[in-house]
């Protein structure tokens, strides 16, 4: 395809995704009218990529882990997490603002949206937050700095996608984000404990009973991240499996222990997530139709060439590729960004010598980040919206986060260790190699 020609579609479909049309009908129609002008493949490869895409390995763990993330956001589950955050943290300096942090990231990772994250657990940090000192400019920062900080996490929805679209193993990948997510948290932790220092921030005493009591609540939700990991990484279940294991058991504990969701209201919850199901399943069939047609066209390799003419080393296209999916971040949500990017990002990513898990990180770390990213960062809105703050002040509230993220998001870029370090001493890494 020409240049003009290619040019007037991509401001069509910009226009199309700015007045508002769902971004499946963009993806979905774009592809079809591709295939139909410039190449030889049916249109119809467009459903064939969506049946496919049904019938993938694996594909049922996307509907479970959603099912048991909404099943928990119905409940009382974040209440339960900032009992027991507080009584273990509350009493060091700072230890709110680590609180929140902890249980934004436990709850994205479990949940699979910061959306949900800012919506369900906002409203309880933000009001003890500004209770216990800590300003409202401060506290509404770090819960949407927070929101996304789970992304790298088991069960994480978001690592399971990645792993699907690009085909890298799902098991390293989670392995792999580890240090890298634990890096994001302490730079956030850290800024809330310095700033709970410097503002002599009153601490909740340690108290020994309250401890045992938040642990005695929560007990029944501990196991769960703990037999997707010991399931997953001692090769006694898949993925898929793992998903099944985890909205058992949320389905269990949240109805008959607990006893927080009712019968009647499990098939408002099962509506609610089959919803989301649907619209990133829909989203995920027609990205694929699109990286088809890019694959037959051979776009990724065009782009690959154009690349290494342009970038002289790998230490340029890190930093490139870290400004490039930054805005992505900023401009789409995650689940699209996956399937629509990351295919053209692997091949020139290979040409430096960057390993594919270590890319993963990278970029599902930099989308991440993007969410917090003005002007139209995804948790941005959500915090405008749950907290009534005008979003060009939620701007200036969230540069100083922004800058701690960023700078640890050059530290993962540029220190592959980070990422590949637990892969190297649990002996993944060679493995991976041999294969």
């Amino acid at each position: 395809m020409s240049p003009l020609p290619a040019a007037a579609l991509i401001l069509l479909f910009m226009a199309a995704l700015a007045c508002g049309t769902p971004v499946f009908a963009v993806i979905g129609g774009g592809a079809a009218l591709l295939f139909a002008l410039v190449s030889d493949v049916s249109t119809a490869n467009v459903i064939i990529e969506m049946n496919r895409l049904a019938n993938a390995p694996g594909i049922v763990a996307v509907p479970l882990f959603i099912f048991t993330g909404f099943l928990l956001s119905e409940s009382n589950a974040s209440h339960r997490l900032i009992r027991l955050s507080n009584a273990m943290f509350g009493w060091i300096p700072g230890g709110a603002a680590v609180v929140a942090v902890l249980v934004c990231t436990v709850f994205t990772a479990l949940t699979g949206g910061s959306g949900i994250t800012i919506v369900a657990v906002g409203g309880v940090l933000m009001p003890s937050l500004v209770r216990q000192g800590y300003g409202r400019k401060f506290s509404t920062g770090i819960i949407t700095a927070s929101g996304s900080s789970g992304v790298l996490f088991v069960p994480s929805l978001a690592v399971i996608i990645y792993g699907m679209v690009t085909g890298t193993d799902i098991g390293n990948l989670f392995l792999a984000g580890v240090l890298p997510g634990a890096l994001i948290i302490s730079f956030l932790s850290g800024f809330g404990m310095v700033y709970g220092i410097c503002r002599r921030v009153p601490v909740q005493p340690f108290c020994l009973g309250e401890l045992k009591a938040s642990i005695r609540e929560i007990k029944w939700m501990v196991p769960l991240p703990f037999l997707i990991l010991i399931g997953i990484y001692g090769g006694l279940i898949s993925v898929a499996e793992a998903a099944c294991v985890s909205a058992v058991y949320a389905l269990v504990t949240e109805c008959t222990i607990y006893r927080e969701i009712k019968g009647s209201q499990l098939g408002e919850v099962a509506v609610k997530s089959m919803v989301m199901v649907g619209a990133i399943l829909i989203i995920l069939g027609t990205a694929l139709a699109l990286t088809n047609f890019m694959v037959d066209r051979q776009i990724p390799q065009k782009i690959m060439a154009g690349i290494i003419s342009r970038i002289p080393d790998k230490v340029v296209f890190l930093l490139m590729l870290n400004l490039f999916l930054l805005i992505v971040g900023c401009l789409m949500d995650i689940f699209s960004a996956i399937v629509v990017v990351a295919p053209l990002i692997a091949p020139a990513a290979e040409v430096f010598d960057i390993d594919p898990v270590h890319l993963g990180i990278i970029f599902l770390a930099n989308l991440e980040v993007g969410y917090l990213t003005p002007p139209v960062g995804i948790n941005l809105f959500i915090a405008n919206l749950r907290f009534n703050i005008p979003v060009v002040q939620l701007y200036k509230t969230v540069i100083p986060f922004l800058l701690l993220l960023v700078a640890a998001l050059l530290l993962i870029s540029y220190l592959p260790d980070i990422s590949l370090f637990l892969l190297e001493i649990t002996g993944r890494r060679e493995l991976l190699l041999e294969i």
